[in-house]
């Protein structure tokens, strides 16, 4: 899937890591203890930019042979997990850019990736229409979850660690028990091809996107219904965040625009515009000041979220970018891209 990339404006968001993942490599940005950014403080987005301006590439980690598909840190910041085409999953020390693991498994491509709140499991989703969980520390897997009759195209977990949630191209999202690997639902409805999913702070609602009608749908996690239908995007949407309270949703879409929803009201806050190609991945900071998203022109792109205005753009990788996600602690991001690298950034102090 070529792309051409290009980088034009961001909006601010502050504060947080961020890990982006690619077709063959990660990148990963750390940044500083980023000054928040209030909507109403002209001047704290101004120090935002400047404490984004320092940022700088640490390392370029090499191990993949194929397109890196996803990253993931874990929540105390000191792992990085990535996922290729090569079918295996690595294991990196995010603060030396050192391989501690690689872990096989599956027999096709790793599309997702997905810690648990505890950092001791990790989740992977691929096209051999499976879904692993791992055990951190060992690298041994845990168990294998089968049901899904199409590629797995997403994991999450929820907030409280007690459910997996799965979305797949076979039209339906699944619902597991992490403790047992027990299937506890199965949604299917009006979904379309599930491309991606996301799941509230409060864990009571699940957003899904679809690949055909580039549409979001809102579900309610515990009972399984849909309660709303989000539309604004004229291409498809693959990739879905959660700001940290739950009040806004962002979505990344093949039109080369975010959109960032009120999820109570469903109407459009921002659409943010500055990437020429398409935006295949959208993470907000912990703080939820700060919104990353990798495109396939090859850049990253760091928005404030409260004015929707563009903070900075990143460069760095030689091809499209596949997943962004930031560190707990905002002061590191890391990015995978079709170019099989992983690059990690610093904040200079």
């Amino acid at each position: 899937m070529p792309v051409q990339m290009s980088y034009s404006k961001i909006k601010v968001l502050t504060g947080a890591a961020i890990a982006l993942m690619g077709f063959g490599g990660v990148l990963v940005w750390e940044t500083p203890g980023v000054t928040t950014v209030s909507s109403s403080s002209q001047g704290d987005n101004q120090q935002t930019n400047s404490a984004w301006a320092n940022l700088n590439l640490a390392h370029t980690l090499k191990g993949h042979s194929d397109v890196v598909w996803a990253v993931a840190i874990s929540p105390d910041g000191k792992t990085l997990a990535s996922a290729s085409g090569d079918k295996t999953i690595k294991i990196w020390n995010l603060a030396t850019g050192e391989i501690r693991q690689t872990l096989t498994g599956h027999s096709q491509w790793i599309n997702s990736l997905a810690m648990s709140p505890d950092g001791k499991t990790l989740a992977s989703a691929s096209g051999d229409n499976t879904v692993k969980l791992w055990n951190l520390e060992t690298g041994k897997e845990i168990r294998t979850l089968t049901g899904h009759v199409a590629s797995v195209q997403s994991v999450t977990f929820s907030p409280d660690g007690s459910t997996l949630v799965s979305g797949s191209w076979d039209q339906s999202i699944k619902l597991w028990n992490t403790a047992t690997g027990k299937l506890i639902r199965t949604i299917k409805g009006d979904c379309d091809v599930v491309d991606a999913i996301a799941i509230s702070p409060d864990g009571n609602t699940l957003a899904s996107s679809s690949y055909f009608d580039n549409s979001i749908r809102l579900w309610n996690l515990k009972t399984g219904s849909q309660t709303r239908v989000l539309k604004g995007h004229t291409e498809a949407v693959h990739s879905l965040s959660f700001n940290p309270d739950g009040s806004t949703l962002a979505s990344g879409s093949w039109d080369r625009n975010i959109i960032l929803w009120d999820v109570k009201t469903g109407k459009n806050i921002h659409t943010l515009t500055g990437h020429n190609n398409k935006v295949w991945s959208v993470s907000f900071s912990r703080d939820g000041k700060t919104l990353a998203s990798g495109s396939w022109d090859k850049t990253i792109k760091l928005w404030n979220v409260s004015t929707g205005n563009e903070i900075r753009t990143l460069r760095g990788h030689d091809d499209k970018i596949w997943s962004v996600a930031f560190s707990s602690d905002g002061t590191t991001i890391a990015s995978g891209s079709f170019d099989k690298t992983i690059k990690i950034w610093r904040m200079s102090q």
